[in-house]
């Protein structure tokens, strides 16, 4: 079976989803095709199912923060939290994203999808049935990322657990080691200690390496109050025994035994089987993509998401989708493309201006650069800190508030271009930043942005007050 049409879009998770709808809104006929899914990774093994499993967790821990208005002994309810996970992931059926893409006009083929040409998809079925797509414009990649399994003798043959079999777990296991100090092992194994399993956090160095040092730092002691086991080294070898039981060894410390280990050391690209080599790229590697989200040596193939490596978040993928959507569309109707920074048509805010909320114990929530970001772009900064918890909206979501707000600030023109919070609730406050940041909002101008009375968002004034007396 052969069919031709304007976009052939390959993966529909929520980036694939955007790119198809965006093109399709502009009057291009577009296919989508899944192999798995509709709703990709962050519906049912990601973004969703994962905070759905922290987020009960961080309400009681929040509540009991509150002079004592929840019993210190109240725990949650493991099978009630998992149950609501659930709900999210609609039982892992993709009933509803389907029915959206239906609604959309955008049609779904089932399948693996590999290019085998130019402009050329061809889709296999479970039943090894084919269909040829024929892309009249552009074919969009849009297949993610999956789990790193780093190179640890005996570690692939243990079979464990990524963060899939960790956020959509039926049982929990009595207890886990999480290999890694990043993003995903740190929300996760909030959530497991939060749910009362015995957790072990195994990462060589500081937690959150890739924000600022304090961040790591408040969350690394604010999980060990919660029980968790923090090692800081890297296992030399992992074993499983008759009984299940994982056991890491290390050269410098005794060994780690827990009933399950999930490996959460990076991404690797989901381009090994996609028929990259029929247009010259390379099989399993990251495609470099333009400013406009198009492949370097291509005029028709575009990466866009978590395959490209820009900013392996699911928000900012799907701000990608939105551009390559839009520059799809233009091209295929003869308009100008506008490669312009901060057109419709350039994901500029890729480079200096990501947003991530990690929904840790305490939240950390970052934008723009961070300090030693700014030192080694070579720009005249100035850094203001300052305590969050000196502020009255703080004293008012915890007694005893601990957390910490810091300001990177371009020295030449006078706009911030970095700010990190850490504490309790402070997910909401990002968003502010961020437009602070994209605007660049020149200071002047932000001391008349009047933060309300008394929100955390006070921290605000309190950032420019400092920057003001040169402290």
């Amino acid at each position: 079976m052969s069919r031709t049409v304007d976009l052939v879009v390959i993966g529909a998770g929520p980036v694939g989803e955007n790119v198809a709808d965006y093109a399709h809104k502009s009057g291009l006929s577009v296919v989508i095709v899944e192999s798995e899914l509709v709703g990709g990774e962050c519906s049912y093994w990601a973004c969703m199912p994962s905070k759905a499993l922290i987020r009960s967790g961080a309400a009681l821990r929040a509540a009991k923060r509150t002079g004592g208005a929840i019993p210190e002994d109240t725990a949650l309810d493991p099978l009630k939290v998992l149950a609501r996970r659930d709900s999210f992931t609609s039982d892992w059926s993709d009933d509803g994203q389907v029915e959206w893409l239906q609604g959309a006009g955008i049609e779904l083929v089932r399948g693996h999808g590999r290019l085998t040409g130019e402009r050329e998809v061809t889709v296999t079925a479970a039943d090894g049935s084919t269909t040829v797509l024929t892309a009249t414009h552009a074919v969009a990649v849009c297949t993610g990322s999956a789990a790193l399994l780093p190179d640890i003798v005996g570690l692939a043959a243990v079979e464990p657990w990524t963060s899939r079999e960790a956020t959509s777990v039926q049982t929990l296991p009595a207890s886990v080691a999480f290999l890694g100090g990043g993003v995903v092992a740190v929300e996760l194994a909030t959530a497991y200690r939060s749910l009362g399993v015995d957790v072990t956090l195994v990462a060589r160095s500081g937690l959150l390496g890739n924000t600022e040092p304090f961040a790591g730092e408040l969350v690394e002691s604010s999980l060990r109050e919660l029980g968790v086991t923090i090692v800081h080294a890297s296992p030399t070898a992992v074993s499983r025994a008759a009984d299940g039981a994982v056991t890491l060894e290390f050269d410098d410390r005794e060994a780690v035994t827990t009933a399950e280990l999930v490996v959460a050391t990076g991404r690797t690209p989901r381009t090994d089987d996609l028929g990259l080599e029929t247009v010259g790229l390379e099989p399993g590697a990251w495609i470099e993509v333009d400013d406009q989200l198009l492949a370097h040596g291509s005029d028709w193939l575009y990466a866009v998401g978590d395959v490209n490596h820009r900013a392996l978040l699911t928000h900012q993928g799907k701000y990608q989708a939105r551009a390559a959507g839009a520059v799809i569309a233009a091209r295929a109707n003869g308009e100008d493309v506008d490669t312009s920074p901060w057109s419709d048509h350039a994901a500029t805010a890729d480079h200096r201006a990501v947003p991530q909320v990690v929904f840790s114990e305490p939240e950390v929530a970052a934008v723009g650069l961070t300090a030693a970001q700014a030192e080694a772009a070579g720009i005249d900064h100035r850094v203001v800190d300052y305590d969050l918890g000196g502020i009255a909206g703080s004293s008012l979501h915890a007694d005893g508030y601990t957390g910490q707000a810091r300001m990177v600030v371009d020295e030449e023109r006078g706009v911030i271009i970095g700010m990190t919070f850490v504490g309790q609730d402070v997910a909401e406050l990002v968003h502010a930043a961020t437009i602070a940041v994209v605007g660049e909002v020149p200071l002047h101008r932000l001391w008349h942005a009047v933060p309300s009375y008394p929100t955390m968002s006070e921290i605000w004034l309190r950032l420019l007050e400092t920057y003001r007396s040169g402290a």
